[in-house]
């Protein structure tokens, strides 16, 4: 009886004493996570991840996420940002528009999307820090006649971003300058993306501090309408423009790269119009700058209006520094009287030096110093001495006697012009064994 009275008494007090302390109560819980015994016999405990909002993962370091760009210290090490959540879009999950997933992302998450098409997707994004990544198949953003702020299906506003595996299909604006992807400033990662049927597929601002990367990516099917040239990558007068392992084709009218910025490096590109396209040049600096031109195959359309393939300078000097290194190139053009490479000398500083080594010019271009520097190891060919005429690879066959004929680039400021890697299909690289004899062209 004695210990029963007891129990009731601690009831009555507990009941009592409850309300007073009901305001002090934390409002999530303090819990720190769940007591296990490690590999090593030693208990340990495991930290419970604070709660995602709806729609986002509930576990944000399974993502085995890449590192995105940007200046926080807290990472992990994987690089991704270690406070970051996952949100999680699709068709079938609880956020399924991506505008959404914008509304309540904040620095350091990542957005994951899932397969499928994604209609009138148009998004400024705000955001510092973020990755935003396709996962599985490329899911696809159609404008459907929608776009952020009449620029773009996607703008990027000022940020230290990576886009990797997403499509973007059909901008249209106004003013004839509608891009899959209008960045304006920060540093802008794109990987293993496409960009088909857009008035361009990435357009840049002209933020002197800017840097764009692009990496195994497509960019092709330039529209047919009128407006502005319709060039499958501008790049205004940015800081970097980096495109590695990138597919480009099927332009019109306009060019499949254009950079303007202070620094350019093109290394290791399809840049082949192919039967259906009608770019005009290929690859133009327009404004010079400094500009690495290393291991791509890069070949003109029969149906171009400018027989002109790589062209430099031609509208006069922009930055201080400029230089063009062209090296272990494969060239095709196939117009009488067309030219590999157009230097504008008269336009640029006396002394604009221009190396063009060991590339391979396929066809009947004219190919001829235009500025000082060093011309050694370019070997001209006629399509019909290479292994797949028909083919948009242009490599040499087998038998040919240029394997392993040329002589090593050497360096230049400090940078070896000795190709390490080439292209392959659909888009992207693979190394090239170290030591290797070097041949003439992109494909050794």
């Amino acid at each position: 009886m004695e210990h029963a009275r007891r129990c009731a008494a601690v009831l009555v007090l507990n009941l009592l004493v409850a309300p007073a302390f009901a305001d002090q109560l934390p409002s999530e819980s303090s819990e720190m996570g769940h007591l296990r015994r490690n590999a090593q016999g030693q208990l340990e405990v495991v930290r419970t991840p604070p709660e995602a909002p709806a729609g986002a993962s509930a576990d944000a370091s399974a993502a085995g996420s890449k590192a995105v760009p940007g200046k926080s210290p807290d990472r992990n090490a994987q690089g991704a940002a270690a406070s970051g959540r996952i949100i999680v879009v699709g068709p079938q999950e609880e956020i399924r528009s991506i505008q959404d997933a914008a509304k309540i992302a904040h620095d350091g998450d990542t957005i994951e999307i899932r397969p499928g098409e994604y209609r009138q997707q148009a998004v400024v994004w705000t955001q510092g820090r973020l990755t935003i990544r396709g996962s599985g198949k490329r899911p696809v953003l159609i404008a459907d006649g929608a776009s952020a702020e009449g620029k773009a299906l996607w703008v990027v506003r000022d940020a230290e971003m990576l886009i990797e595996n997403v499509e973007f299909r059909g901008a249209r604006v106004p003013d004839g300058n509608g891009a899959g992807i209008r960045f304006e400033k920060g540093h802008l990662r794109v990987v293993r993306c496409g960009f088909f049927d857009n008035e361009m597929g990435i357009l840049t601002s002209n933020f002197a501090d800017a840097v764009l990367e692009v990496e195994d990516s497509e960019f092709g099917e330039a529209p047919k309408h009128a407006g502005s040239l319709h060039h499958l990558l501008y790049a205004g007068s940015i800081e970097r423009l980096s495109v590695r392992g990138s597919r480009f084709q099927q332009g019109y009218l306009g060019h499949l790269i254009k950079s303007r910025a202070r620094e350019s490096v093109i290394l290791y590109n399809l840049l082949v119009d192919g039967p259906r396209g009608r770019a005009s040049y290929e690859l133009e600096f327009p404004n010079g700058g400094l500009a690495w031109v290393i291991g791509n195959v890069i070949g003109q359309s029969d149906q171009t209006d400018n027989p002109d393939v790589v062209s430099y300078g031609a509208e006069g000097q922009r930055w201080p520094d400029n230089a063009l290194y062209l090296a272990h190139n494969t060239l095709f053009d196939p117009h009488p009287g067309g030219r590999f490479l157009h230097v504008w000398a008269d336009k640029l500083p006396p002394g604009t030096e221009v190396w063009a080594l060991n590339n391979l010019l396929v066809g009947h271009g004219v190919f001829a110093p235009q500025a000082p520097g060093r011309y050694d190891g370019n070997e001209v060919i006629n399509r019909a001495m290479l292994a797949d005429g028909d083919g948009p690879l242009f490599r040499l066959p087998n038998n040919s006697p240029l394997w392993g004929k040329a002589a090593s680039p050497g360096s230049v400021r400090g940078k070896s012009l000795t190709p390490n890697a080439q292209f392959t299909l659909p888009a992207g690289t693979r190394p090239l064994p170290a030591g290797r004899p070097l041949s003439a062209g992109a494909l050794q």
